[in-house]
């Protein structure tokens, strides 16, 4: 099911995770590039179309990553939904304190922004046996924003493609480098225009191959309020309110996820007023190259 380009230039320019999926690092239908003994990464793929019966080729959500006294909190964000999230309210208090130190804490335990879409993986050096196959695919905003260049040019000698054509569309090369210990993808690009297969019965089977992306961003696949405020609580050790010793019992050297640098991903703050404004301002350019932790997250 092919999208048009006005279509996706809309839902692009208004894209916000209003969805979520499952945890990747555990779900064999997903892929993501390895770094060669360099340090370097290089695969091509090509984005898959719209899943049959499905509004969008990509899906988009937020998370949580951080280690505490009491553990890892590695969770999707009701946020997500529209909904309160018990990290994004906690994140809030600390930023109100004033202290610098509780903003640190809060600023380590922001909100990341990651996107899943369908890809059929052309060439992957590190894992030959996943080429020809498709897969699941989650990436940041460094990759939507490439994605969204693709379909809208800033210059006019520059023509537009659908990069979820199978047969207008283009593979795209991912190019990872190590830059300040975090996967960078500025220099991945897109291939020339071209089908990905002159025959047109190879064409539907890998369109028809496609993974839904439904099934995985349903409200379901979130932990309630609850439980997650419960998690919150056991990981940071956390007995009510904000205070200057349960800050400075929060280890300011928390790692990022085990698996952060597999993946690009983006850096977005809590969404609860003044906080979420003020934080995200602060981000900046870290924002929207990071995904940073997200994913990212890849």
């Amino acid at each position: 099911m092919s999208t048009s380009l006005d279509k996706l230039r809309a839902a692009m320019e208004t894209a916000s995770p209003t969805q979520g999926e499952t945890k990747s690092y555990t779900d064999d239908r997903f892929w993501k590039p390895e770094l060669d003994k360099s340090g370097n990464g290089y695969a091509v793929v090509r984005f898959l179309p719209t899943p049959e019966g499905e509004e969008m080729p990509w899906v988009s959500y937020w998370d949580h990553g951080f280690q505490g006294p009491g553990g890892w909190y590695i969770e999707k964000s009701l946020t997500t939904l529209g909904k309160q999230d018990p990290v994004s309210e906690y994140n809030t208090q600390l930023w109100n304190t004033g202290i610098e130190a509780n903003k640190e804490i809060a600023r380590k335990q922001k909100r990341r922004l990651h996107y899943v879409s369908n890809v059929f993986v052309v060439s992957d050096p590190k894992n030959p046996d996943n080429e020809g196959k498709v897969f699941l695919y989650k990436f940041g905003k460094k990759i939507f924003e490439q994605l969204k260049e693709a379909i809208s040019p800033q210059f006019e000698d520059e023509a537009a493609i659908n990069p979820f054509d199978l047969r207008e569309g283009a593979n795209f090369k991912i190019k990872i480098r190590k830059v300040d210990g975090y996967w960078n993808y500025d220099k991945s690009e897109f291939d020339s225009i071209e089908p990905l297969f002159d025959d047109e019965a190879r064409l539907t089977e890998v369109a028809t191959s496609a993974h839904s992306l439904s099934e995985i961003i349903a409200p379901s696949e979130f932990k309630s309020y609850d439980e997650l405020k419960e998690k919150l609580d056991r990981v940071l050790g956390l007995s009510g309110g904000v205070s200057t010793s349960t800050a400075e019992s929060v280890a300011e050297d928390m790692e990022e996820v085990p698996w952060s640098n597999t993946t690009e991903s983006v850096a977005e703050e809590p969404v609860v007023a003044s906080a979420e404004s003020t934080l995200e301002s602060e981000s900046g350019d870290d924002a929207m190259d990071y995904f940073k932790k997200l994913a990212e997250t890849d």
